[in-house]
């Protein structure tokens, strides 16, 4: 899981429980790097630089980075991404 995603988690509401849940399924966190960052400005630009999308750029780029498939229940706000590269389950 991006750590980008994980902040968003933490943001709740969630509760204790919820968050001792989570970390034990959890158990990675890839680190936010320089060349994510360039891919997630890539993805921000070719997809139309819609306004509040930034964060959903930069966890679609962790895991393209990562070859891993985004789990998502908002798979609308990722379709736009997998013309570059995205697997979304």
């Amino acid at each position: 899981m991006s750590v980008i995603a994980w902040a968003e988690f933490l943001c709740g509401p969630v509760d204790e429980t919820a968050l001792s849940l989570a970390a034990l399924i959890v158990k990675q966190r890839l680190e936010f790097t320089e060349d994510m960052a360039a891919l997630s400005a890539r993805l921000f630009n070719g997809s139309g630089r819609r306004r509040g999308t930034m964060v959903d750029c930069m966890i679609a780029a962790t895991a393209i980075a990562a070859g891993a498939a985004l789990v998502t229940c908002n798979s609308s706000d990722f379709e736009r991404f997998e013309e570059f590269g995205l697997t979304l389950v």
